[in-house]
């Protein structure tokens, strides 16, 4: 019995002692893993099917450029500025899939997905869009970007024959909606050629959301800040009520919902009931002049993330003076200016007429432009905007107007030196 009771103790001590060797052989060969680095498998939202391995990402460190502005701000026409250059891949938007494949949305509460979706942009990563299309990552193509109809890259050689990058001319949508559509992989090779990339966007409403890219250091992100008087930008909404009503919807859902409802008294209600008591155009307009503050505080604490990579425009100094403007603009994005796009900005701001045609890019003249608010708009309407943006407006420099006479009277200008 004694015999056999050694045998087990000494079996069990051989057994614990192979564990114990196993254990030491385990710790000594085992590479450690790192927090910080971000495996293939992780790098697509634990989606790797959207990206085959066989096509990592080249890395390269481009000018990137964030044009940081909101609806109805003259951005169309000035991102077609950067949509002409030779030298930019410019994208229009593209934040706009995640609001539509989450509508309807908290607008704020998407701010974080659409700072993700940057971050790819950038990468030249557009695996992304795919996340976002229904079903998932199923047949997205060039063709499904949205506005890829007036997109100079998506309707250029070598990604469509329609145009060619380095002739500055507007395209006709016509003609591009039948360019044929190609494989996203050709338009983020396309987009790894260029050293400057510039996104326009109107669906960021805080500039503090993208603090995490401008502190990358893997990353060269500068922003631009469009703005304009928001009695035009008022103005304009009202006109495009209709086309921005999903948009409205998205941002009236991130007020307070014990908020009292905010209506404007419309010029249009005699002609259509869609203008009456239109709560959305309005409550849409104190958040926007809310974020619209709030990055205006961030910008007079100049954080660090945000030294030398800040540049605010005003809309109404753009197309007085676009080619001087441009300079200044091109100098801080660190491109060089060629005469074709100074040209090119120039004839757009010396149209014929003014237009109302919303969202549409074409030659206007920009001195009917820049005050058709001041005939557009009762002064009921103007005092209310003028409540709910009164400090963001000050900070930028528009001055208030006291009475309907100051108003009307064109000559009297009331803008003011920002104070940034």
């Amino acid at each position: 019995m004694a015999l056999k009771l050694w045998k087990i103790n000494i079996l069990f001590f051989l057994m614990l002692l192979f564990t114990v060797m196993n254990l030491f052989s385990y710790m000594w060969t085992k590479i450690p893993q790192q927090c910080n680095v971000v495996t293939p498998a992780s790098a697509h939202h634990s989606m790797p099917s959207i990206r085959p391995l066989n096509e990592p990402l080249v890395a390269k460190k481009r000018q990137l450029v964030y044009i940081f502005t909101t609806w109805r701000s003259g951005s169309s026409f000035f991102g077609e500025v950067f949509n002409q250059d030779p030298a930019i891949f410019f994208l229009y938007e593209p934040l706009w899939h995640i609001w539509k494949r989450l509508y309807p949305g908290d607008a704020l509460s998407l701010q974080g997905a659409s700072r993700d979706m940057l971050r790819s942009l950038y990468h030249c990563d557009f695996s992304i869009f795919e996340l976002y299309h229904f079903p998932v990552g199923n047949n997205f193509t060039t063709n499904d970007i949205f506005l890829s109809f007036l997109n100079k890259v998506i309707c250029s050689y070598p990604i469509c024959s329609a145009y060619r990058k380095n002739v500055i001319k507007q395209v006709d949508e016509k003609v591009c909606s039948k360019c044929p559509p190609r494989n996203l992989r050709l338009l983020e090779k396309e987009c790894l050629k260029y050293n400057t990339i510039v996104v326009k966007g109107v669906r960021i409403f805080d500039l503090n959301v993208l603090a995490p890219l401008l502190e990358d250091p893997s990353m060269e992100i500068k922003i631009i800040h469009l703005v304009r008087d928001p009695r035009a930008v008022t103005n304009s909404r009202i006109r495009s009520v209709r086309i921005l009503e999903r948009e409205n919807i998205h941002v009236v859902k991130s007020r307070n919902y014990k908020s009292k409802k905010i209506s404007f008294f419309n010029n249009f209600s005699k002609r259509s009931k869609l203008f009456v008591h239109d709560y959305h155009s309005a409550e849409t307009m104190d958040i926007i002049c809310q974020q619209t503050g709030n990055t205006l505080l961030t910008v007079q604490k100049s954080p660090a993330w945000l030294n030398g990579k800040y540049m605010l425009v005003r809309y109404e100094d753009f197309i007085q003076d676009p080619v001087n403007r441009l300079k200044e603009i091109y100098s801080f994005i660190n491109i060089p200016l060629i005469h074709g796009i100074k040209l090119f900005a120039f004839q757009m701001t010396r149209g014929p007429s003014g237009s109302f045609m919303p969202f549409v890019v074409s030659s206007r003249n920009s001195t009917i432009t820049a005050s058709a608010w001041r005939n557009g708009l009762t002064f009921s309407q103007i005092s209310q905007v003028q409540e709910l943006c009164s400090f963001s407006m000050d900070i930028l420099g528009y001055k208030l107007a006291d009475s309907e006479k100051e108003v009307k009277e064109i000559s009297n200008s009331l803008l003011l030196p920002p104070k940034l």
